[in-house]
């Protein structure tokens, strides 16, 4: 193979290689476990993996800019305990707002809307404005919001959600599962929204050259407390829809999920120098950990095993995001 032919194999590797990494995962653990491909089995991947991609598409964004939002898990936490908390029956006998009246479906997403594009805002005007680096910033946002999240369930359980709201998250429509629609929907909007509007441009152009960017004209802080105020409300959807999921909430709700969304984006292409990142490639990496994770349930894998595995996949592919910027 001459020198042309080899550049030009690496650089379709290079650019669809994620998604025959997720072909080979698929048929790999179908061929071991043939339970692994049921339809059933399948559908529960794309449910589970519907509320982490919407939250991944959030983190995206964020470091597409050069960020990082350590905050998102517990935002998602905090919205799933809101809403939850509205959606209570009447008789319920352990009823978080005992005098709070039948609400329409429709409060709970202007709840947690808005408080998730609060939250995120106001991640992005400490970055801005204090000029602190968006890990810490965003970790203290993190312990923030996880002791809101406590105050307002006083650390305890919500149950006895109305079933209208729970069939948001575990009925279909025409035989596609609601949650599977939800994220569809997500997916174009914030496709649109890089690929199509300005704001989209902005933010790559960010997280290419922020010095460019600004002698351009570009208001950065204006462009970044946007980004993590949109990225806010889908956190905010994201804990509605994983509470109308699971049927419940609680504080400790969406643990962890920060770090799933960043190694998600990171295995998708999204680069931890900014500027680099495709829709398509996040959705791709959601679905490689969840296909990752469920195959190694049906193949019996240690719950601790799997931590190791999934640690060794992040720094795999993070190392080789690096390589590939510095080439």
């Amino acid at each position: 193979m001459n020198k042309a032919a080899t550049n030009k194999f690496y650089t379709i590797f290079q650019n669809g290689g994620i998604y025959l990494v997720l072909l080979l995962l698929v048929i790999s653990i179908g061929l071991i476990k043939p339970s692994f491909l049921t339809l059933p089995n399948l559908l529960n991947i794309l449910r589970i993996s519907s509320v982490r991609a919407i939250i991944a598409l959030g983190v995206g964004c964020i470091l597409i800019t050069r960020g990082t939002d350590l905050s998102s898990g517990r935002i998602v936490g905090l919205t799933a305990c809101i809403a939850a908390s509205l959606m209570q029956n009447a008789d319920y006998a352990d009823k978080m707002f005992p005098n709070l009246p039948l609400l329409p479906l429709i409060m709970p997403f202007i709840a947690v809307l808005a408080v998730g594009t609060f939250i995120g805002m106001m991640n992005g005007l400490i970055i801005t404005t204090f000029k602190i680096p968006p890990f810490i910033a965003t970790l203290g946002m993190m312990i923030i919001v996880y002791g809101l999240a406590s105050i307002y369930t006083d650390a305890k359980p919500i149950g006895g959600l109305r079933q209208d709201f729970i069939g948001l998250g575990t009925g279909s429509t025409l035989s596609i599962p609601n949650l599977i629609l939800f994220a569809g929907g997500i997916v174009f909007i914030i496709w649109f929204l890089l690929d199509k509007t300005i704001l989209g441009k902005y933010i790559y152009a960010i997280g290419g050259n922020p010095t460019a960017t600004l002698v351009s004209g570009i208001n950065i802080n204006f462009t970044l407390i946007k980004t993590y105020a949109i990225a806010g409300a889908l956190y905010g959807l994201a804990g509605l829809l994983l509470a109308a999921r699971t049927g419940g909430a609680t504080n400790n709700y969406a643990n962890m999920y920060e770090l799933d969304a960043i190694a998600a984006c990171t295995i998708g292409g999204v680069s931890t120098t900014g500027g680099i990142g495709r829709v398509s490639g996040i959705i791709t990496g959601v679905l490689i950990f969840e296909v990752l994770s469920n195959g190694l349930v049906i193949l019996g894998v240690s719950p601790y095993l799997q931590q190791i595995i999934k640690g060794v996949i992040i720094i795999v592919a993070i190392a080789f995001d690096m390589r590939k910027n510095k080439a």
